[in-house]
């Protein structure tokens, strides 16, 4: 995908859901101090994980082992995760089989 086109979606999600929920308030749905305490929990989790992540990251390309090892036991594990390459060419499943539709 683009980078114009990625970068337009994380612009304007948190727009279109900020909107969603004024329309929702608007509509009279009410917003009590629990579901707020849940909202606020799970902006703080994920501002957390970005933190040390992005640390993890920095670590990885300063080639700062020790920055790298904090952050990833921060974040339950010492080694940032590693996803196959889409180039890597994983066979397929055993018994499937894939036909060319034209």
């Amino acid at each position: 995908m683009s980078a114009l086109f990625i970068s337009t979606m994380r612009t304007a999600v948190p727009l279109v859901a900020g909107w969603l929920l004024s329309l929702a308030v608007q509509a009279g749905v009410g917003i009590d101090s629990t579901t707020v305490t849940g909202a606020v929990t799970v902006v703080l989790a994920i501002a957390y994980y970005l933190l040390f992540r992005v640390l993890e990251l920095a670590g990885t390309r300063l080639r700062g082992t020790a920055l790298q090892n904090l952050a990833g036991v921060l974040l339950g594990w010492a080694r940032p995760p590693r996803y196959p390459s889409v180039d890597d060419g994983l066979p397929p499943l055993a018994g499937t089989s894939y036909t060319s539709v034209s």
